[in-house]
């Protein structure tokens, strides 16, 4: 019976998650057009900027900070703050259907389309840019999954202290610009000035973004042992908050 009333919560997540054009966009075309963009102006031959790697073999693990903090910070805590305020999680508490089955549902379908938009991301990069993977899948897919539940903790944080849909959004893009655009999830970190790197260690998505290269080129997953760190402790943090601070209405 659970796993039955699972799945139709789930298809049905999944169909409204589908039909939301913004998510659908930022998570599956943006990063796309993003690679074919810059991988267009500056090809993929190796760099010494890059330590020696091509910019779109580098640009793509790093993209994958932009994947995740699409999901993570702005679908998964707008729309359980959105049945917060329709007071379909409190409907569902006079149900046999436990609300818990609904968060569990949207972690469920955003993980699946955060790994949906990654690979999206690699199939592209590679057919047109020849993309290189020189590290082990295993640990690569360690690193992805663990810095997606850790940015899904800061996404169900968001939503525990929000009031209301509108507060959600401002706190939500508050959050994600700042992750998107100074974490070298889309601006390669390596050009930008000395100051914003340090800065850049204060946030999350950095870490993220760290791990993320350097497994993917071929270090083994100790050598981010810091990155893996911070995420998993983010994760921790903010997850006992989340725990919390939720409200069911």
């Amino acid at each position: 019976m659970k796993l039955k009333t699972m799945h139709k919560l789930t298809t049905f997540e999944f169909k409204l998650f589908s039909r939301n054009f913004m998510s659908m966009f930022f998570l599956l075309a943006f990063p796309t057009f993003m690679i074919i963009l810059f991988g267009g102006i500056y090809g993929n031959t190796p760099n010494e900027l890059y330590g020696g790697f091509g910019m779109v073999d580098i640009s793509v693990p790093a993209y994958s900070g932009m994947i995740i903090s699409v999901t993570g910070l702005m679908s998964l805590p707008l729309t359980l703050c959105e049945y917060r305020e329709k007071k379909i999680l409190k409907r569902y508490k006079a149900t046999p259907i436990s609300p818990v089955y609904v968060i569990t549902s949207q972690i469920f379908v955003n993980t699946f389309m955060t790994i949906v938009g990654m690979a999206a991301l690699i199939v592209v990069a590679k057919f047109v840019f020849d993309l290189k993977f020189m590290g082990n899948i295993f640990e690569i897919i360690i690193i992805f999954l663990l810095s997606t539940l850790s940015v899904f903790s800061i996404g169900f944080l968001i939503a525990s202290i929000s009031p209301n849909m509108k507060a959600a959004n401002a706190i939500a893009n508050l959050v994600y610009f700042p992750m998107l655009f100074l974490t070298g999830a889309t601006i390669p970190i390596e050009i930008m000035p000395d100051f914003m790197q340090r800065i850049s260690q204060f946030l999350p998505v950095t870490h993220v973004v760290d791990a993320m290269k350097q497994v993917w080129t071929g270090d083994d997953i100790t050598s981010a042992w810091i990155n893996i760190l911070v995420i998993v402790g983010v994760m921790l943090l903010c997850l006992t908050l989340s725990i919390k601070l939720f409200r069911w209405e």
